[in-house]
């Protein structure tokens, strides 16, 4: 019988005043009576209307069963038949607007904590090792996955369990993509990552580092090498900037830049001597989860003031909520309704203040959320000694620019059919290099679906 509490399971977390000086991760998930407790908050609903929200179909439902009644070998092997990377998903993907948005139980309470029990289960199968990974059949055919974030580590995954010999070809040294560079240790171990991705390599995948396509090698010589078809799920990694006065003072980063010097360079620990500025004062620009993750990175780093600049309101606000109340609780201070215009800084070019002034809200604009516009006469500084922008991304341009009858739009995204075949026969593209930056598991979403359009365009020939 369902428990029909109406709030989901506690789940414990690092003390915010403990956590903001460390890069331990703060939640520390559910305990074994804790997660059966939770799962058995799910009514089993007969059309499944959780299902309709993961992009990736998982078996919510069935796997919530078998937690609920202590199976939690089976109810990783449910989840693994559809998702290859559930530890990462269940700390990182935004299921309030997914999963859990769909939940029934949301409608008079709290939905069901869909996440933390795909993160509890994931977890408890790498802790007691219960999974046998069995390397299919071969097929005879070779396909290549550009990037090794979560869009082709998804492609890689469903083409290795089909059969294919798949390489991954992935420009950093160590695999992950924005798994690695983008999202803090404190948010994502990266043990997680690392063990996620050795399963894809006991599943027969490849994986070659520090190759940039475009300049070690071309998607043409890919196909000489032997390769049928290829998947670009390079991701967008190009940051955006304001345009404003001041932007290349000395202090100014990208969030990128930022991200990518703390976590896949390890700049917050000693041992390592990544350079990174480490301010007294910080103002980071945006509202979204990589403005969230920049300013608690800022925090740890021993910042005594860290601000969120956002011309919004908190309502308009695209971070997670439970990013938001994270970085609260660890003392970041919102200014909303607030734009920058100009970076201020001294004789030396370091940065010594940012010109802000203040938003309201008008008539909706084509994202449909209110356009701010500027209250006048309401400029004021704000004292920092570092700007971190996080203003969104966009696809790097360079495999676009070495490859022939490679179509993109005005974005730098690659132009794909219903299918995610690119204008260039038998190549394919997925994830944020098409959509432009957006969430870890739509990123999966569209490797699980290229996976299979590839399978069928090479059974086809």
């Amino acid at each position: 019988m369902s428990d029909m509490s109406m709030k989901k399971t506690p789940i414990a977390e690092l003390d915010p005043n403990i956590r903001n000086k460390n890069f331990q991760e703060v939640c520390l998930g559910y305990t074994e009576a804790e997660a059966m407790k939770e799962a058995s908050r799910c009514l089993r609903c007969k059309n499944k209307p959780c299902v309709s929200g993961c992009p990736v179909g998982v078996k919510i439902p069935e796997f919530m069963k078998k937690v609920s009644e202590g199976d939690f070998a089976a109810a990783y092997e449910i989840i693994s038949l559809d998702n290859s990377l559930p530890a990462i998903c269940g700390r990182v993907c935004p299921q309030e607007h997914q999963c859990e948005g769909k939940c029934i139980r949301g409608i008079k309470g709290e939905s069901v904590a869909i996440g933390r029990l795909e993160r509890f289960v994931a977890d408890w199968n790498m802790q007691n090792n219960k999974s046998q990974i069995i390397k299919p059949e071969p097929n005879g055919k070779k396909v290549a996955v550009i990037g090794a974030g979560p869009s082709g580590l998804a492609a890689a995954g469903d083409l290795a369990k089909m059969g294919y010999a798949v390489t991954v070809f992935e420009a950093f040294h160590t695999a992950g993509g924005v798994l690695q560079y983008g999202i803090p240790e404190f948010r994502l171990p990266k043990n997680i990552v690392n063990k996620e991705v050795e399963n894809l390599e006991k599943l027969g995948v490849e994986i070659l580092t520090d190759m940039v396509i475009g300049k070690v090698l071309t998607i043409d010589d890919i196909y000489e090498m032997g390769y049928e078809a290829v998947f670009i799920g390079t991701g967008a990694g190009l940051p955006q900037f304001m345009g404003i006065k001041g932007e290349d003072s000395v202090g100014v980063y990208s969030a990128n830049e930022f991200l990518t010097r703390i976590n896949l360079m390890k700049a917050y620990l000693e041992e390592y001597d990544t350079p990174v500025h480490k301010a007294k004062s910080i103002a980071v620009v945006g509202g979204g989860n990589v403005a969230m993750d920049a300013a608690r990175c800022a925090k740890r780093l021993g910042a005594e003031h860290v601000y969120i600049v956002y011309r919004r309101s908190l309502d308009e606000m695209p971070a997670r909520n439970e990013e938001i109340h994270h970085a609260v609780e660890e003392g970041i201070e919102l200014l909303l309704l607030t734009n920058p215009t100009e970076v201020l800084s001294d004789e030396r070019g370091y940065v010594k203040g940012l010109s802000c002034v203040k938003m309201q809200l008008g008539d909706p604009d084509e994202s449909g959320r209110r356009r701010p516009t500027a209250v006048e006469n309401s400029e004021f500084t704000l004292e920092v000694d570092s700007v971190i922008m996080a203003l969104g991304t966009s696809p790097n341009p360079l495999i676009r620019s070495t490859t022939k009858g490679l179509e993109t739009n005005k974005k730098g995204c690659f132009v794909v059919d219903e299918n995610l075949m690119t204008t260039k026969q038998g190549v394919f593209a997925g994830g944020d290099a098409v959509t432009g930056a957006a969430t870890v598991i739509l990123a999966m979403g569209a490797g699980k679906k290229a996976a299979k359009s590839i399978d069928e365009y090479l059974k086809s020939k």
